[in-house]
C-alpha cells in the first residue's frame, strides 16, 4: 500500500540533496590566516590610471563604482588626505571615461569626508560622508545625486551624529537592492562612536530597521567598510576590524561568516557572482604572513581561486566592469601623505 508520509519524506530528502548548501559551505571554508600561496594572478596593475587634464594630483580616495553605461565614478577627497574636503572648492565626485579621463564632476561644498560610492541601475550616484565638518554644517549623510549632480535624496542630518533612525555616526558605504531598498553601513573602524550597524531604508528614505552592534561575535561588527549585494540579494559586509565578511539576508538574518578573504576593506561582486575582496591593511599582527592584495573567488562555495598580490596597495574601494577589469580607489595611507603613488585610481587588467 502506498504510504504518503514516506513519499513526502523521500521528496524532502531529494530536494535537500539538490539544494546548494549555502550556509554550511560558506562556514566550512578555511581561515583567512592561510597566506594563499600558489594561487594564480590573472591581472596586471596599472597605477595612477586616472589623470586630470590640468595636471592636478588625486587626493585620498576610497569610493569607486561602475555605472550602467560603463563610466567609472570615483570619489576624490579634493586633492587632500583622509581629512577631506571642508573649505575646498573642488568637486569630490568624478566621472571617468574608459581612458581614465574625467568627463564631469560635481559635489563641491556638499560633502566633508567622501567615503563610499554606489551607482544604481538608473545611473544615480550615491555617496556617503563619513565625518562631520568642523563647523558642523556638513557631514554624516548619504546623498543621492542624479548623473548630472542634482540632489535627489539625503539620509541623515547634516552635521548631526547619533544612533537613531534618522541620523548616522559614520556612514561608510551604501548599496541599493533591486526593489529600491537602501542599505547603509554605519560605523567606521576609526569612529569613536557606538554605532556598528547596518541601517535599512525603503526606496523613499523611510527607516525600516537596523541591526548590529560593536563586538566580534555573530551579528556584531568591529569596524565596517565595504558593502556589496549578490544576484540573489544577499548582503556582503566587510567587517574589517574582525578580519571577516559577514553575509546577511535583507532582513538582517546572518547566513554565514567568511574569514578566508583577508582583512577586507572593499567588496565587489560581478554579474556572474564572482567575488572580489581587497585587503588594504594586511599583514595583521595575528599572522604577519598574510599578504596585502585582492582575493577573487565565487559566492557559490566561498573558495579563493585567484590572488593579486600588491604589497603597496591602499585600495579601500573596488569596482569591476562587465569585462572583469578591476578599478581600485587608493587612499594613500600606507606611506607618507606626500607619496602620490598610493593615491588615486589603480586599474587592473586581465593578462
Amino acid at each position: 500500500m502506498f504510504d504518503v508520509r514516506w513519499a513526502r519524506l523521500a521528496l524532502l530528502v531529494f530536494s535537500v540533496a539538490l539544494t546548494p548548501a549555502f550556509e554550511s559551505s560558506m562556514n566550512a571554508q578555511p581561515s583567512y590566516l592561510a597566506p594563499n600561496e600558489g594561487l594564480p594572478n590573472p591581472y596586471r596593475a596599472m597605477p595612477n590610471w586616472a589623470k586630470y587634464s590640468d595636471g592636478r594630483l588625486w587626493g585620498s580616495t576610497s569610493g569607486i563604482a561602475v555605472g550602467p553605461n560603463g563610466s567609472i565614478w570615483a570619489l576624490d577627497r579634493c586633492g587632500r588626505d583622509e581629512h577631506g574636503c571642508e573649505g575646498s572648492r573642488l568637486d569630490p565626485i568624478v566621472e571617468l571615461d574608459q581612458s581614465g579621463k574625467p568627463k564631469r564632476h560635481f559635489g563641491a561644498g556638499l560633502i566633508n569626508s567622501p567615503h563610499g560610492l554606489y551607482v544604481d541601475k538608473d545611473g544615480n550616484v550615491w555617496a556617503t560622508d563619513s565625518q562631520v565638518s568642523e563647523n558642523k554644517r556638513i557631514g554624516l549623510q548619504v546623498i543621492k545625486f542624479s548623473p548630472d549632480g542634482k540632489i535627489l535624496m539625503t539620509l541623515g542630518k547634516a552635521g548631526v551624529s547619533g544612533e537613531g533612525p534618522d541620523v548616522f555616526a559614520s556612514p561608510i558605504n551604501v548599496v541599493v537592492a533591486a526593489n529600491g531598498d537602501i542599505f547603509v553601513a554605519d560605523g567606521h573602524d576609526a569612529c569613536q562612536c557606538p554605532n556598528r550597524r547596518i541601517v535599512k531604508f525603503a526606496k523613499d528614505g523611510k527607516f525600516i530597521k537596523a541591526w548590529g552592534r560593536q563586538g566580534s561575535g555573530p551579528n556584531e561588527f568591529g569596524g565596517l567598510h565595504g558593502l556589496a549585494m549578490d544576484s540573489q540579494g544577499r548582503l556582503f559586509v566587510a567587517d574589517r576590524t574582525n578580519s571577516r565578511i559577514q553575509i546577511f539576508t535583507q532582513d538582517g538574518k546572518l547566513l554565514a561568516t567568511w574569514e578566508q578573504f583577508g582583512r577586507p576593506s572593499a567588496i565587489a561582486i560581478d554579474q556572474d557572482d564572482n567575488l572580489y575582496v581587497s585587503d588594504s591593511q594586511g599583514p595583521v599582527l595575528s599572522n604577519p604572513k598574510i599578504k596585502r592584495g585582492i582575493r577573487i573567488g565565487s559566492i557559490k562555495d566561498g573558495k579563493v581561486r585567484a590572488f593579486v598580490p600588491d604589497p603597496r596597495s591602499t585600495v579601500e574601494g573596488l569596482a569591476v566592469d562587465r569585462q572583469g577589469t578591476m578599478y581600485g580607489a587608493e587612499n594613500g595611507n600606507l606611506h607618507s601623505s606626500t607619496d602620490q603613488g598610493t593615491r588615486g585610481i589603480k586599474k587592473y587588467v586581465k593578462e
